[in-house]
């Protein structure tokens, strides 16, 4: 299990979550489908769930339920990019011509967040770590594993995300059309245009998870209410597919190629 054991670097996805219209029927999905362990959570943080993946924390689900009067919201994963000042973050963001959605606020001990769509639209979390840090355990089978910038514009991406946090979005040696989010010299994720998804679709960041077995892991979710958007192929960073849940968040699963 790789194990993450020390504090994430400015602007390195840190942790992802997802607020979902009936968060139990998420969690029983999930846990079928990736093997974690989760339930609703305390009623002070609004019953959101730590799920985690053989005893270490390794997404997000909340409850997702739009106010009374209010159409409900698109259920998706978010990436939450970390930080080590969440209102200087916040400053910044705003400063290089993003979107603030939720503003800064505490989550008790655990640490601060906010919400942000970036000048494309993408939207994103920002986490400050208190006592929890983030996925505790990423890269292997059931755990995150990658966060991939949809974008219509990478050069305005590139000068948004390394302004608001200094990641460096980079040509990806070898492929067409495809960049790298770098911290630190590290690739902490990937970048691809908008061009590649089907029409209409809007900027956003797509979550990846590892399986050992793609084909076997869609026929589940399939079997499971799971919906299919881009069936398994191979590509230079593995076997992965694009699928959605029976709630309509989209992700990807993909097994990757040992390095």
């Amino acid at each position: 299990m790789a194990e993450v054991t020390t504090p994430y670097a400015t602007g390195t996805p840190c942790w992802v979550d997802l607020m979902a219209k009936d968060q139990q029927a998420a969690l029983d999905f999930y846990g079928d489908l990736l093997g974690w362990q989760g339930r609703p959570g305390p009623a002070e943080f609004g019953g959101y769930a730590v799920c985690e993946l053989n005893g270490k924390a390794v997404a997000g689900i909340g409850p997702g339920a739009a106010p009374e009067g209010m159409p409900e919201p698109p259920t998706f994963w978010t990436t939450y990019l970390a930080s080590t000042d969440a209102p200087a973050t916040q400053e910044a963001i705003v400063g290089a011509g993003g979107t603030l959605l939720a503003p800064v606020m505490d989550v008790g001990p655990l640490g601060r967040m906010l919400v942000a769509a970036d000048p494309q639209g993408a939207v994103f979390g920002v986490w400050q770590p208190g006592e929890f840090s983030g996925a505790q355990v990423v890269n292997e089978a059931g755990a995150l594993v990658w966060n991939e910038l949809h974008t219509s514009d990478v050069l305005a991406a590139a000068a948004f995300y390394g302004d608001a946090f200094g990641i460096e979005i980079v040509p990806l040696e070898g492929a067409d059309s495809y960049w790298e989010l770098r911290v630190g010299n590290r690739a902490v994720g990937g970048c691809t245009l908008l061009a590649n998804d089907p029409p209409g679709t809007p900027a956003h960041w797509m979550t990846y998870f590892a399986v050992d077995d793609v084909d076997s892991t869609v026929d589940a979710l399939v079997k499971r209410g799971g919906t299919v958007l881009a069936p398994p192929f191979d590509m230079m960073a593995g076997r992965m597919s694009v699928v959605a849940d029976p709630q309509g968040a989209p992700f990807a699963l993909i097994k990757p190629t040992p390095m």
